[in-house]
């Protein structure tokens, strides 16, 4: 029993031994390992903008069409014609409306003499309503522009609403395009805007005119706000319904040095890095980028490759600086 007992103690103490070397080469390995990795500051780009996409309209827009039903007996312009406001584009026929009119003309100038002026006012609220009617025959410009399309002819048979043609001014161009709820808060009036047409080999510069202040849930079920873009300067290749892709500059593109957190020690609430070829100490100033990088605002220049201060929690890539960080929009 005696030596089954002495046998116990010796096996006992034997584990205990192994079991603290093992510890003390677990720890001597993974020191040597930290000495061993390095991680390299990087230039990363920062790019602060929004990007964006949609299709631009002209500055204003006119659907020709008819107010009544009616035989157009004139046409006075044709595609392409530059008009200003007011420029009579079609007539309907009106001869109902004009004998209408003369024969209530001659009722007022009977009225005004024998009649009441109560029923004297009412026939002259009627005369309105019949201009108004004559009006309405008539198809006019209601702002300066170009004949976008137009297909209609003298004899045509009209009904009402029936569209004839478009009337559009292309002094500018606009577009509405959604911004994401967490990026309305960096919108401003006049930022530049950099759009990209497939049919223009080259970047048209536009800017930010303004957005409502209400949102709208998209069917998407995501919350966006419209903002309204406009052009100015344009290529004349450029025509309204092209569709682009662009970008907002919230700010001017920015150049971050950046490094894995585990290159950074911290002593007495300070951040320091250690060269990894000479071992000198250097006093840094650094804030959270991203994940396991860090922003180092103060202290390096970049390229520079250091040594590691502490060890990953989980395995990753190391040695040389291990996999860059996502990039900043």
């Amino acid at each position: 029993m005696k030596k089954k007992i002495k046998l116990l103690i010796i096996v006992t103490a034997s584990i205990a031994v192994l079991c603290i070397a093992l510890f003390a080469a677990r720890k001597i390995v993974a020191s040597k390992n930290q000495n061993m990795t390095t991680y390299t500051v990087r230039k990363e780009l920062f790019k602060n903008e929004i990007s964006i996409a949609g299709t631009v309209s002209a500055a204003n827009e006119q659907k020709l069409q008819a107010l009544g039903d009616g035989t157009v007996v004139g046409v006075y312009v044709k595609k392409g014609d530059t008009l200003k406001k007011g420029d009579l584009i079609m007539q309907l026929d009106d001869t109902s409306e004009q004998y209408n009119l003369e024969k209530l003309d001659y009722e007022i100038a009977t009225t005004r003499i024998t009649g009441s002026q109560r029923e004297y006012e009412l026939m002259q609220k009627q005369r309105i309503s019949l201009l108004r009617k004559i009006s309405d025959r008539k198809v006019v410009a209601t702002f300066d522009g170009v004949i976008a399309d137009l297909d209609v002819a003298v004899g045509n048979s009209l009904e009402a609403k029936d569209k004839v043609g478009t009337l559009v001014d292309i002094s500018y161009l606009t577009a509405e395009v959604e911004i994401a709820e967490t990026d309305v808060t960096k919108l401003k009036i006049n930022q530049p805007v950099e759009f990209t047409f497939p049919a223009y080999d080259g970047t048209v510069i536009g800017y930010v005119t303004g957005w409502p202040a209400i949102g709208t849930v998209t069917s998407r079920g995501a919350t966006v706000v419209k903002a309204v873009l406009r052009i100015d300067d344009y290529p004349e290749s450029i025509l309204p319904n092209f569709s682009f892709t662009g970008k907002i500059k919230i700010a001017d593109d920015q150049e971050l040095l950046i490094v894995e957190r585990y290159a950074i020690g911290r002593e007495g609430g300070n951040a320091f890095v250690e060269l990894a070829k000479t071992g000198e100490r250097i006093a840094v100033q650094a804030k959270q980028y991203s994940g396991d990088y860090m922003q180092i605002t103060e202290g390096l220049s970049g390229g520079e490759v250091l040594k590691a201060q502490s060890e990953p929690r989980q395995s990753g890539p190391r040695g040389g600086g291990g996999g860059m960080p996502p990039r900043g929009r």
